[in-house]
């Protein structure tokens, strides 16, 4: 497949191999249908040939080249299952759906931030009901070592955190990107937030400030974070308001990642209640 996809990659050799899609030709006249010159043709169709793309005989003096289906539908199966990977029948798959669903969102922002202050006041509310016990949702919730299985959007990770449960206590969220596992991926650092935790009652109310970093260091907003949570039967009502303020006309981007980032967050986090009991931890600290 690659010598394949090499040979078909040059210009000139494309051109022959459309030339050879109507019919079988001889070298000279692909030369001349091409605009080129004959020694340089016979070269590019020997390299289509080498590639399995095309055949060639001789009859007389002429040697006549024609294509070779059979490599090609090979190669347009290939890229039809990459497409319809992308994009099956009955929808794109999450990564591309929500590529798609952030890309729209981005443009929204971007056209709505005319100054500073511009996306302020702008709150979102999320709601999950988990299979746990509210003493064990606040432990996910506060203890470095559990959050940083969940507190992430689906192609991120947490490659430092810093939760501190205490009123006056740090947060410190570094980003790299999920696929790079050990930081060796160009820009490994994608995101940063610092904040503050307000206030902390266990098993009931968490709320925190939590402010993302610009690339150049600066603030993009601050948010406003406000967790309850209450007693469901065997499990626990989670209600997240999210509010912005202090809003940068650059924080368009991160704006409009927030519902979805977030949102995809909450889901790992239900989830992994969902899919059985859960331990707690206990490292009060942070993790890296």
């Amino acid at each position: 497949m690659d010598a394949l996809l090499a040979a078909l990659a040059d210009p000139a050799r494309w051109r022959l191999v459309t030339l050879l899609g109507e019919r079988p030709r001889p070298v000279g006249v692909l030369a001349q249908l091409a605009d080129a010159r004959q020694p340089q043709t016979t070269k590019h169709l020997q390299t289509l040939e080498r590639a399995g793309i095309v055949t060639s005989r001789r009859t007389g003096s002429r040697r006549v080249y024609a294509l070779r289906p059979g490599p090609l539908r090979d190669l347009a199966a290939v890229l039809g299952r990459l497409a319809d990977a992308a994009a099956p029948a009955d929808g794109a798959p999450p990564p591309y759906d929500t590529y798609e669903k952030y890309t729209r969102e981005v443009e929204a922002q971007r056209a709505a931030a005319g100054g500073p202050g511009w996306a302020d006041g702008r709150t979102f509310l999320f709601r999950r009901t988990l299979a746990g016990r509210p003493e064990q949702v606040w432990a996910h919730l506060t203890e470095p070592s559990l959050l940083a299985r969940w507190w992430a959007p689906d192609d991120l990770r947490l490659s430092e955190l810093v939760f501190e449960a205490r009123p006056g206590g740090r947060i410190v969220q570094e980003y790299r990107d999920a696929d790079d596992g050990d930081g060796s991926g160009g820009d490994a650092v994608v995101g940063r937030a610092e904040g503050t935790v307000r206030e902390a009652r266990p098993g009931e109310h968490l709320a925190y400030r939590l402010s993302p970093r610009l690339p150049d260091g600066s603030t993009a907003f601050t948010s406003h974070v406000d967790v309850g949570l209450r007693p469901a039967g065997t499990g626990t009502d989670l209600d997240v308001r999210y509010r912005i303020t202090d809003s940068a006309v650059e924080s368009a981007d991160f704006v409009a990642g927030v519902e979805i980032g977030f949102g995809q967050s909450l889901d790992k986090l239900a989830a992994a209640f969902a899919a059985g009991p859960l331990t707690t931890g206990t490292d009060p600290g942070s993790t890296t």
